[in-house]
């Protein structure tokens, strides 16, 4: 599960910069960022390791 959700934060943040260097997207690229950042965050919160 943990691999699961760093991966999904690495896709989402993966798409969130070719979002910007493309120019498309408005607001659903700050959303992929808030994702992210949620997924990371509840990883840290929940204490398990990422390995």
């Amino acid at each position: 599960m943990v691999n699961l959700i760093w991966t999904g934060v690495v896709v989402l943040f993966i798409l969130w910069v070719l979002g910007f260097s493309m120019n498309v997207g408005g607001g659903l690229i700050h959303l992929l960022i808030v994702l992210a950042v949620i997924g990371i965050a509840y990883n840290l919160l929940t204490g398990r390791s990422a390995i």
